[in-house]
């Protein structure tokens, strides 16, 4: 019966609380509410106005009597005041907007409020600082009011009138402060706000004392953009300009002085794109709760018996580094051991431990974000390092985990791979160069080819007036494109060599001609390389070997980074690469030479590393869309037409003696009479030299390869006799053949 009793009182409770529940309630959004509260604010200023210059009826002058009474002459500061109040929560409505910061009203209010108190004391004590007279003053409506003569008689009877002054003055700048809810140095303007981070208390006003550097202060700070790109306002004698030989010119002369390229007039009214084409950054990023995170790792270290002591904290793009430093005696493997533990404390999808970071005696743990920033490209172009850089190959790549802006330059590194799993961000990295690139040269700076054998990634680039020759998609034109720019190099070798300089820069300062740039871009490496590898490989390892100091460069990409794509002659030759997501631990060795890039999160997250660092370091790679694409290659296009080169992608006719692509020789003594005998025949092939010669069949093949790259056989085609083309003299030689038909032949009849 007991039971009863007490169940039935809760089962009424429940009762009425499901039909308060079910009752209709208004639920506005915060901007709303503030939006009311200014209204209503405004109101009130104009309602008081109105009873002060008492034409709002009975209604106003009761309501002035009663403020006179109460506040003395502020009342007549009460319009003020309400204005004040409209236009403090005004601010705060634009500010939360802005920086999506939870802050309310309520400070505007307690502002307001003290302003108003400390004014009417003010008024008071002016009238009168003798306490016995006090209220007398207040009754008749002067001074400040009641209030303000029970405030000013405290002050009066404890610290006296000029100390009371003082302190009302510090209180006038108090309330403004908690009205506008602006620290000091935005009220006065003296200090300058901290470079280094600042240290911020936890939500339960408890000082942690960790210091974090939050991206709000570290480069995703809201800054003006100017709508011109500040490189196009130095003029053209400030910007180093390269003259481009006329790429139609036979490579190497034979037993004549290397001639010095025609000269190419300087287009001093280039226009570069401007820096509005690009699409603003609208940086915001949630770190979760810090300090929270902060005490979780340091517990989760404690309870496996590592004691650590947590350092600064760097809020960035896509993840937050917490630094750590362990005590004496504690391994860096034990830590790292721990991954999947603090994965499961933090909640985490992934993290990444930093043991130890580079330059520092500190570990980081690296923990994504809540919600990640979008790195823009127009933001990383604003920065000073870039404008100012003095390379002319200077481009972005993103920003780091403490927020950092990162400006790399080709022409230290000097070639760059670029690999990771399908979607991971590689077509839009090349996009960032391409265009970091195209923004700050002119077409006489800066040449490019662009080898795209997925036909649809840089189709957008067609027509620019930079390329030498279209977006390739052959296979075929894509490896002879690739011979035709180790003759390039060679042949820039060769005018190096004539004017006894080491490299394009000391040759561009003294040669009245000058050389340009020329970048080797190839989208999928791995296309390539699986239709004809040894042509590819070789022509790669040259260039990277050898090229940089004639100002050729490569930027090499591919989705497939295995150990037969990324072999260890190019990974020998190209040492900076920059890492994205990919599915396997292996994968990442196999371009980093060590783990970390199967732990990224994707959409443009990579790891950087160069010949420099020890470790790689993890960037938040730069966003550039196709729309801002096709508006940047637009306005390049009306600059001008491109001069394309058709020798480029077709076979290269140059003598045998100057440059020798496998390293065969040509001191063959039977390769006169061979070549005789292969004109009069009108065919060629190995059987046919070795009746007539007398010879191998290794032999006999040695020749034929010599008379191809001389240009007098053409390629095998299977089993058919290869053509000869009688009359071609030693001028229409190709050495940089290297055989690829013959190889590509065959792989398609194996097929």
């Amino acid at each position: 019966m007991s039971k009863q009793k007490r169940g039935r009182p809760r089962k009424n409770f429940n009762v009425a609380a499901s039909i308060r529940n079910s009752s209709p309630t208004i639920n506005l959004k915060r901007e709303t509410k503030q939006s009311l509260a200014i209204v209503l604010a405004a109101a009130l200023a104009i309602l008081s106005t109105l009873s002060l210059l008492n034409i709002s009826g009975s209604l106003g002058f009761i309501i002035v009597k009663v403020f006179r009474q109460v506040f003395g002459w502020g009342a007549f500061l009460l319009p003020s005041f309400f204005a004040l109040i409209a236009i403090a929560i005004y601010r705060d409505l634009h500010e939360t907007e802005k920086n999506k910061q939870a802050v309310g009203p309520a400070h505007s209010y307690i502002g307001v409020g003290l302003l108003t108190i400390v004014i009417i004391t003010f008024l008071q004590l002016i009238v009168s600082r003798v306490s016995e007279n006090q209220f007398a003053i207040a009754g008749e409506g002067d001074g400040g009011g009641f209030v303000g003569a029970a405030i000013s008689l405290g002050i009066l009877k404890t610290v006296g009138p000029w100390a009371g002054f003082v302190l009302l003055l510090l209180g006038v700048v108090a309330s403004i402060l908690i009205t506008f809810n602006i620290p000091l140095n935005e009220l006065f303007g003296i200090f300058k706000a901290k470079e280094n981070g600042t240290v911020i208390p936890n939500k339960n006003n408890k000082d942690t004392g960790v210091k974090i550097n939050d991206s709000l202060n570290n480069g995703f700070k809201e800054e003006p953009v100017g709508t011109i790109n500040p490189v196009a306002a130095k003029t053209a004698q400030n910007i180093p300009r390269f003259i481009n030989k006329p790429y139609g010119q036979k490579m190497f002369p034979t037993k004549q002085k290397v001639e010095q390229p025609a000269a190419r007039p300087i287009n001093t009214n280039w226009k570069f794109p401007a820096v509005n084409l690009l699409d603003e950054s609208n940086a915001s990023v949630d770190s979760g709760n810090i300090e929270a995170n902060v005490a979780i790792i340091q517990k989760t270290l404690k309870d496996f018996d590592i004691d650590v002591e947590m350092g600064e904290v760097n809020v960035g793009p896509t993840v937050t580094q917490y630094t750590l430093r362990p005590a004496e005696g504690i391994r860096l493997s034990a830590i790292v051991a721990l991954q999947n533990d603090l994965k499961l404390a933090l909640a985490a999808s992934s993290i990444r431990v930093e043991a130890p970071i580079p330059g520092k005696s500190l570990v980081g743990i690296e923990v994504p974000n809540k919600t990640t920033a979008i790195v823009r490209l127009r933001e990383l172009f604003e920065m000073n390092e870039f404008q100012n850089h003095p390379s002319a190959l200077s481009f972005v790549v993103g920003r780091d985990v403490a927020g950092k802006g990162i400006i790399e330059d080709l022409a230290k590194m000097p070639h760059l791979l670029i690999a990771g799993a399908t979607g991971s961000g590689k077509s839009v990295c090349m996009n960032v160069v391409l265009t970091s690139f195209l923004m700050r040269n002119t077409p006489e700076d800066v040449k490019f080819i662009i080898i795209d054998p997925k036909r649809v990634e840089m189709s957008l680039y067609n027509d620019i007036p930079h390329l030498i020759t279209p977006v390739i998609i052959d296979h075929q034109k894509a490896v002879n494109a690739l011979k035709w720019t180790v003759a390039e190099m060679d042949h820039r070798y060769h005018l190096l060599s004539e004017a006894h300089k080491r490299n394009i820069g000391e040759y561009n300062e003294a040669a009245p001609h000058k050389m340009s740039y020329l970048v080797v871009i190839v989208d999928e490496l791995a296309d390539l390389m699986s239709v004809a590898r040894n042509d590819v490989e070789a022509a790669i390892v040259r260039l990277a070997q050898m090229a940089r100091a004639v100002g050729i460069h490569l930027i090499l990409a591919t989705q497939r980074p295995s150990v037969d794509i990324i072999t260890g002659l190019i990974k020998a030759n190209i040492t900076s690469r920059i890492a994205f997501a990919v599915a396997s631990q292996v994968d990442s060795r196999t371009i980093l030479d060590q783990s970390g890039a199967e732990k990224l999160l994707g959409r443009g997250d990579l790891l950087y590393i160069t010949s420099e660092m020890s470790q790689p370091r993890r960037i938040q790679g730069a966003l550039i869309s196709e729309k801002e694409v096709k508006r940047i290659t637009e306005v390049l296009k009306k600059e001008g037409a491109p001069a394309y080169n058709e020798s480029v992608t077709e076979r290269l006719r140059v003598g045998s003696s100057d440059v020798n692509f496998d390293g065969n020789g040509g001191d063959e003594p039977l390769l006169e009479e061979a070549k005789n005998i292969l004109i009069q025949a009108g065919k060629a092939s190995a059987s046919l030299l070795q009746r007539r010669l007398k010879i191998g069949y290794a032999r006999a093949a040695r020749i034929l390869d010599i008379l191809e790259e001389q240009g007098v056989v053409g390629p095998a085609e299977g089993a058919k006799p290869r053509e000869v083309y009688a009359g071609n003299n030693s001028q229409d030689q190709d050495p940089l053949n290297d055989g690829f038909e013959e190889t590509y032949n065959e792989n398609q009849n194996s097929r």
